[in-house]
Parts: C-alpha cells; structure tokens; sequence
C-alpha cells in the first residue's frame, strides 16, 4: 500500500495527480474487483478534473498542501456537495442533495486531497460487521476466495484502502467503525477525541458518541488526515522514545474469547514492545465491565439513533435492515429517566478510570477478539449477533469513555489480520500518535510502510 508521505514525495518529484488518480480509478473500475461493492458512487470525471487543476497549481508552485492531488475516499455518511447522502440505506435514496460539503470533506478538500467516491457500509453506521443487504457487502481483502466479513461500520473504507482504490479514507467511529474494519483489513484506523473533528454534514448515530476518523495504511497517514481534518497543519509525526514508555494491558474483558490466531499476534506483539524497553503492566480495569451495564437498554446509540430515525421509520421502516431496525427500536423504550442516568453513569465512570489510567501513557488491548469470519457464517441470526457484540467490546470502551484510540496491524503476513489498539486519554490525540508511531515500527514492520 502506498503511504500519503511516498505519494506526496512522488508527486513533489514529478508524478502526476492525474496519473494516481487513473491508478485508482482502474482498480475502482475493475469489474472483477471489489469496487462495485465497496464503492455506492465514483466521482470519475469529477475527479479527474481535480487532478487536472492540482496537477496545474503544483506546475505554478501553488499547491494548497504537500497533499495536494492525492485520492481519498469518503464514506456515505457524509455530505458531498450535489449528492445525495444515502448512508449505505435506500429509505433515503429520494433525498434531497446535499448544499454543501460536511465540514470535515471541506477540510480534505481545501488541502487539495481529492474525494473520489462514496464508499459502502453498514446502513446507518449500526454494526461493527460490515454487512450491507441493500448494496451487497465488500469482501475482507483477507481470503477473498473465502469471502470474509469486512468489519463495520466503514466497510467499504477499508477495503477502498486495503486495496488500493483510494490512498486514505473519511470514516465515522461510535463503537469503533474506524478500527474494527481497519483491525480485520490490516491497515490502521483512528478514533480522535470525539469533538476534536466537527461532525457537522455526517449523519449521525448518535450524537454523544459519534466521532470523524481516518483509515489509512500507516498510523503517519492517518495523523495527517487526522490534522487536516481538525484544522491543524499536518506534520510528520516524531515516534515516541520506547524506552521508558508504560502502557497499561487490561484484563478485564478484553482478554476474554480471543481466538488462537489474536492471541498468539498480541502476545507477540507485548513481548516485542517489552524487549525494547516498553514498560507493560497487566491492571484489572474492571470498571470495564460496567460498559455493558451502560449499553443494557442500547445506551446512546439506540436512544440517539431512535430520536433522529423515528419520523423516517413511519414512513420508510419497512426499508430498512431488519437486523439495524431492531437495533434502532430499542431507543423506543428509554425514557428521559434512562438517559439522565445513562449521562451521570457515564461521566462517573469516566472520572474513576482516569484516575487509575493517568499514571500510564496509554492503554494496550486487542482491538478485536477474533478474526474476520466468512460472511456465510453470519447468515443465522444468532451467529450474527454474537460476532456483532464480539466486534464492538472491546473498541466501544474509547467511545464510552471519550478518547482517542488507534488501531495498527500486528499480525505476520500470510495470516488473517489482527489489530492490536492503543487507548489514550481524552484530548491526547497528539501524543497517541507519536505513541502509535513507536510502536507501529515494533509490531507492524511491512515493506514501503515508511
């Protein structure tokens, strides 16, 4: 996969944004691929004469960043000026077109990234699977001739990047739907302090949770979009001194039901970081149980969710996915009594587990306990909702817990991917990133990773 950094170099030494784009758009277009499921909508010749004009400003010296001319992809969760935001459903299909970009694809686009297609997910952003019955579901780049689940929410952002329709992706995250497709992928995916990013133009799930991340092939590719997108000036990112560095590696929960291929990838990944001087300390966490107390009558997701969907599902329900309508409809039975508690019980915990975290750099853990199983497997109800809630354990908590949280490869090649998650503390988006990078160089060395 080829990082924003070698893209930008190449473009600075003579490469053409016409000619990455053409690049992508091959591959995108490529009817035995994967993007006619990973993509709902290719803006082709809009794109081309993005790249054009760019390729024209950098002739004249004028790019608007180093970044200029490099294409993205966004996720059908955002408004795109002139389209219509469908979010992976078709009971919005006869909407009305966007007026203007979402905020954060307006940020993309000022720096001179190039959008070039809407991608696939689960409709509405309602599980961490990936599956979508109204479009079709992206395969996992992973055993294609298997055909495995993609991960969700931002399905088809992953699989954009894994296989190289786009160089990075807009994602949203509000269980983990940047790092569970990104951790299943094997590339990495983001989840900013949630207000770090504005949410404006993107459809919400919910809107305590929801926050804008990116999906990239390096955790420096992802720091970029990252600034770009919060309205920083994007800047190599300086990996942090490993020796000295103290992560704390919960046990509660998280541990719980890997399967022998995670298991064996995170152990290795702990002994690799430890023998470069990294500090690992096994701590209970076992506040994290009360996650799921938090989410026993669907939490915010469903009471958000219920509150923004309840006009169109009388309407539009019977369109829906049955297995996100069920979902939805739990927020029916939550009164304002349920949600005042759920808002105390949540900054409560938050309060308690920062003052146990604070004396640690960042947290460790499995981004996801299992490996991408085969789609056909998640056909029985049962099955679906058992890997659904296996999906979104363990990456829900930073989400809960209001804070940045990454997701970086740590598996060997030839196997399915695995994810190993770095949690850092509300508002540390910086810090976990140069975390990330460090670590990223012990756990995740890939060829043309730089």
């Amino acid at each position: 996969m080829q990082t924003l950094a070698q893209s930008a170099r190449d473009l600075a030494t003579g490469i053409s944004s016409r000619s990455l784009v053409e690049e992508c758009l091959a591959r995108i277009l490529n009817p035995t691929g994967e993007g006619p499921r990973a993509f709902l909508k290719v803006h082709a010749e809009q794109t081309r004469a993005a790249a054009d004009y760019i390729d024209t400003l950098c002739r004249h010296g004028a790019a608007p960043s180093r970044f200029a001319g490099i294409p993205i992809s966004v996720k059908d969760l955002f408004d795109i000026a002139g389209d219509v935001t469908t979010a992976g459903s078709v009971a919005l299909r006869d909407a009305p077109a966007a007026t203007r970009d979402a905020t954060a694809v307006a940020r993309i686009r000022a720096a001179g990234l190039i959008p070039i297609g809407r991608t696939n997910m689960t409709e509405f952003a309602f599980s961490g699977v990936g599956l979508n019955p109204h479009y079709d579901t992206p395969r996992n780049p992973y055993d294609r001739a298997t055909g495995r689940m993609p991960g969700g929410s931002s399905s088809g952002a992953a699989v954009s990047v894994a296989d190289g329709m786009a160089l990075g992706a807009l994602g949203t995250d509000t269980g983990g739907s940047c790092r569970i497709p990104a951790a299943v992928c094997g590339i990495v995916g983001y989840k900013p302090t949630a207000k770090r990013i504005p949410t404006d133009g993107a459809l919400p799930l919910s809107f305590t949770l929801d926050s804008v991340g990116p999906l990239a092939p390096t955790v420096g590719c992802c720091a970029a979009l990252d600034a770009i997108m919060a309205g920083e000036a994007p800047d190599d990112v300086t990996p942090w001194r490993l020796g000295g560095l103290r992560l704390a590696a919960p046990q509660t929960m998280v541990l719980d039901g890997m399967d022998s291929t995670v298991a064996g990838a995170y152990t290795e990944a702990l002994s690799r970081l430890s023998s470069e001087g990294v500090k690992i300390v096994d701590m209970p966490f076992i506040e994290f149980n009360e996650v799921a107390a938090l989410n026993r009558h669907g939490g915010f997701a469903a009471a958000e969710a219920y509150a923004w969907h309840h006009k169109l599902i009388e309407t539009k329900g019977a369109l829906y996915d049955p297995r996100v309508l069920v979902r939805i409809m739990r927020g029916k039975s939550q009164d304002a009594t349920d949600y005042i508690e759920l808002i105390r019980a949540r900054a409560d915990l938050i309060r308690r587990v920062a003052a146990i975290s604070i004396q640690f750099d960042a947290m460790i853990m499995p981004t996801v306990p299992i490996v991408a199983p085969p789609l056909a497997s998640l056909e029985a109800e049962e099955r679906f909702r058992i890997v659904n809630l296996a999906m979104l354990r363990n990456t829900t908590i930073a989400n809960v817990l209001d804070r940045c949280a990454i997701s970086i490869p740590c598996h060997r090649g030839g196997v399915a991917p695995v994810g190993l998650m770095l949690m850092g503390e509300h508002g540390a988006d910086h810090r976990l990133f140069s975390i990330a990078a460090a670590v990223e160089q012990i756990v995740s060395p890939q060829p043309g990773k730089t």
